[in-house]
């Protein structure tokens, strides 16, 4: 940890829509001053023989795949594919010399003829995210990959004749290296489990950056922003866009967009793609507006210091290139329903490139001061729950949105989903992984969209724990 000195996406599955939303994402937060990304580097490798032989692919098969990559890698637009050996006449060990500054391994499998499960073995041995992509009658070697699975090993095979499946694959394969990348802004101190607390395990486990300041330096570099600019973001991109304003003053408001400010002159200095503060609640002004803003961009920004929300937010935006709402749920088994609610939601639940959701500028509920927002969500759409936690285990469930709601007793934004089983999940609350106290205990993440099976194939290739919380 190094301290400063100074809506048209109803998204039942994660769908197409995830190939280009990582790129969308980075790239919004770059339009705005944000350093570039740089591009995710797979090797790919043609493992067997093919052509006039029992069980393997056609002659022309390797054209084939390398169009379909070009045009694959088009509509990414942040991983470029290298390499692209063939075994035989190349060797396992040939091709694993060449991957030191590669991001992961993409395999073709075309047959078991010169491409036995002991070759594919030697580069899934290597340690990098690998996928294995075997379509039918590409021989019986598919017999041994479980094999992989169940030794914990980073490879994904994909036993399929469905190429969209190894699009959404590779798209997964952007997230460890762009996690390797981030740089994380932490005011105060950090709260959650005991692991993610860690700057130095977060470093180990994730490659993240920790970089932590205290509140009066957040003070000093609010008080540093010019007033003015303050008040065009107020104008700009709240008042003009609000529905209306119910108890914040003016003044309120640009202080609020101040303290926006102040963190993204931080984060672009510090190359940082999300902040997280344990002092969000107090002077100079409440982190609940510069949050939504955040993560609006595609950035992220997170209340109360949630370290493990925090984590879960970035996976999931460079996953799939949607924002998290942060929530405080409740359970209704009447309704079989965990209801949502917080007063810190972005407004653009679709994504950066997505159209704002109406909203409202409102009081935080609790302390009835401040600038927060009351989002109208969607009803009728599918979303998923999840947070990540102990740098080990995304607990995670799905639902869909049925109602929002306005309850003087919630937080500002709510809405009610319907869950798989509400006495279950009440039941198996944190599926017996999350210790601490009642934000850890209590907070998840919830985000547009159903990525229950992708997020399970990313844990594969991440090396974590996927357990469904139902």
């Amino acid at each position: 940890m190094r301290a400063l000195s100074r809506r048209k996406f109803m998204g039942t599955t994660a769908g197409a829509g995830m190939l280009c939303a990582g790129a969308v994402r980075t790239a919004v937060a770059e339009d705005q001053g944000w350093p570039a990304m740089r591009p995710i580097k797979i090797y790919k490798v043609y493992v067997g023989r093919t052509g006039g032989i029992y069980l393997a692919r056609p002659t022309d098969e390797i054209d084939r795949c390398e169009a379909h990559l070009a045009e694959l890698s088009r509509k990414l637009g942040d991983v470029t594919f290298v390499g692209g050996d063939l075994i035989p006449p190349a060797g396992p060990a040939d091709v694993v010399a060449k991957l030191k500054d590669a991001d992961g391994v993409l395999m073709f499998h075309l047959s078991g003829h010169g491409g036995g499960a002991p070759v594919l073995d030697q580069i899934v041995n290597a340690g990098l995210p690998t996928i294995v992509f075997s379509q039918p009658f590409s021989g019986h070697c598919w017999l041994y990959f479980p094999r992989w699975l169940k030794e914990g090993k980073k490879c994904l095979p994909l036993v399929t004749s469905d190429w969209k499946e190894l699009d959404r694959a590779v798209a997964l394969m952007r997230v460890a290296p762009r996690m390797r990348e981030t740089r994380i802004i932490i005011v105060n101190a950090p709260l959650g489990t005991a692991p993610a607390c860690s700057a130095e395990n977060i470093r180990q486990r994730l490659g993240s950056d920790v970089i932590t300041i205290s509140i009066p330096q957040s003070i000093e570099l609010f008080n540093a922003v010019p007033l003015a600019a303050a008040e065009a973001e107020a104008e700009d991109y709240w008042l003009s866009k609000a529905v209306k304003v119910v108890e914040p003053t003016r003044e309120e408001i640009v202080a609020a967009s101040r303290y926006y400010l102040a963190l993204k002159d931080l984060m672009i200095k510090e190359r940082a793609r999300a902040v997280t503060s344990s002092g969000c609640m107090g002077a100079p002004a409440k982190g609940c507006l510069a949050f939504s803003k955040l993560n609006d961009l595609g950035l992220v920004g997170a209340c109360e210091g949630d370290i493990d929300s925090t984590l879960t937010m970035l996976m999931f935006g460079y996953a799939f290139g949607v924002p998290g709402f942060i929530t405080d749920p409740v359970f209704d088994t009447a309704r079989n329903a965990l209801i949502h609610f917080h007063c810190t939601s972005a407004t653009k639940m679709d994504g950066p490139s997505g159209e704002r959701f109406p909203f409202n500028i409102r009081t935080q509920t609790d302390s009835h001061q401040g600038v927060a927002l009351e989002v109208e969500n969607r009803a009728g759409q599918v979303v998923t729950c999840a947070k990540f936690v102990n740098l080990d285990t995304m607990v995670i469930s799905t639902g869909t949105i049925t109602a929002v709601t306005h309850d003087p007793l919630g937080c500002r934004t709510q809405f009610v989903t319907e869950v798989k089983d509400a006495r279950s999940m009440f039941a198996n609350w944190g599926a017996g992984k999350i210790e601490g106290d009642t934000m850890t205990l209590l907070h998840r993440a919830v985000f547009y969209g159903d990525y229950m099976e992708p997020m399970k194939q990313l844990g594969t290739l991440m090396g974590f724990n996927v357990v469904e919380e139902a």
